[in-house]
């Protein structure tokens, strides 16, 4: 046997290393591209960013649509793919093929998902402390997930902002509530996007470059609150977003991003870190604007 044909056909010990590295679930793809965003060439990083916001298209699509959308050449993909670990584009495709399988179950499934992972015959209260186990591991990864930088950086633009505008839908919108009620105990002006009437359009209306628009969004991302973080962005509103990935279809649009993760019990995500954030952010920027003087922009 030549030394050539050995080399091709003698096992690599590292080969079995790096396979068992490659992401088989879409939640740990979606972390490591995450992790990797940064460093991966401009065209890999446009493809990274249309598959994690568009993963049911991503598993449905042939390669050449899917090109065609995210605006590269179908060899991008490819590449993409080969640059996580895959052998093709097929490979990847698989596990956004999967999490169309195992998406989000509707609400009858979610009850029996937690009847199953609590115990059939499990009792009220042993339910109720695996909720309070969830919303302590979401509060513990709070501080990993939300850095000095960006959380100031969102209470400054709170503090001097005119009028701070709120938008929150659907799952989130008690935590655009609360903020509207914290907001107005701290004599900070504001206006709670509500979309009462469906007339959000004229409620964001009056925005102005002189004010902010605090925004909060999680997969799979309310469609009506990224149109109007588009054209308040358009407009040169500022945002401070809350949302859960670098890949959220608002994080290019920010002044500061804060990125939350929640837990989740049978498919039921608790919300107690982003309540948390939100307390945070509103007593903190009330104490910016009362102590240092930053006081709301007229320009």
């Amino acid at each position: 046997m030549s030394a050539t044909h050995a080399a091709m056909t003698t096992p690599n010990p590292s080969q079995g290393t790096l396979a068992d590295s490659i992401p088989r679930t879409f939640e740990a793809l979606r972390n490591h591209v995450i992790e990797r965003h940064g460093m991966l060439p401009k065209r890999l990083a446009q493809v990274a960013k249309f598959a994690l916001d568009h993963p049911d298209e991503m598993a449905l699509n042939t390669v050449a649509e899917l090109s065609a959308a995210a605006g590269v050449q179908p060899s991008a993909l490819v590449r993409f793919a080969q640059s996580l670990g895959y052998s093709g584009f097929s490979e990847l495709q698989g596990v956004f093929r999967s999490r169309l399988r195992d998406r989000w179950p509707d609400y009858q499934e979610r009850l029996t998902k937690i009847q199953n992972e609590t115990g059939g015959d499990a009792d009220s209260s042993s339910v109720l402390g695996r909720f309070v186990e969830t919303s302590m591991r979401s509060l513990a990864r709070l501080p990993e997930s939300i850095s000095g930088e960006a959380f100031d950086a969102a209470v400054s633009l709170l503090a001097r902002a005119r009028t701070i505008y709120i938008l929150g839908q659907r799952r989130v919108f008690p935590v655009a509530a609360y903020l509207s009620y914290m907001f107005g105990k701290l004599e900070m002006q504001h206006v709670l996007l509500d979309n009462f009437g469906s007339m959000i359009d004229i409620q964001a209306g009056s925005m102005r470059a002189n004010d902010v628009l605090l925004v909060i969004t999680f997969t799979p991302y309310t469609p009506v609150t990224v149109e109007i973080a588009n054209q308040a962005a358009a407009r040169g509103v500022p945002l401070v977003a809350i949302t859960d990935s670098v890949f959220s279809p608002i994080a290019s649009l920010t002044g500061a991003r804060l990125e939350v993760v929640e837990s989740d019990l049978g498919s039921f995500r608790c919300l107690t870190a982003t309540l948390t954030l939100a307390m945070g952010l509103a007593v903190v920027s009330a104490e910016r604007r009362r102590t240092v003087g930053e006081s709301p922009s007229n320009s």
